[in-house]
């Protein structure tokens, strides 16, 4: 399992938590993911055996927000 700290740019608001973490939580391999507005960071344990990093900012790129 591995625990990663990404920073995003663009969220502002509830719906953007919720959207965030319904994608990222739909991926498999995703344990679990966690918005925080405040500091602009989504943090997602997951199994890197099956999930990449990369493939976790792609998904989070296509809901619109920017990975720093």
């Amino acid at each position: 399992m591995e625990k990663a700290t990404i920073q995003v740019k663009g969220m502002s608001c509830n719906h953007c938590v919720s959207a965030v973490e319904g994608s990222v939580g739909k991926l498999d391999g995703v344990r679990s993911v966690e918005v925080n507005l405040a500091n602009g960071t989504v943090v997602v344990d997951y199994e890197a055996s099956s999930l990449s990093l990369d493939a976790i900012k792609e998904e989070i790129e296509e809901q619109g927000y920017d990975v720093v």
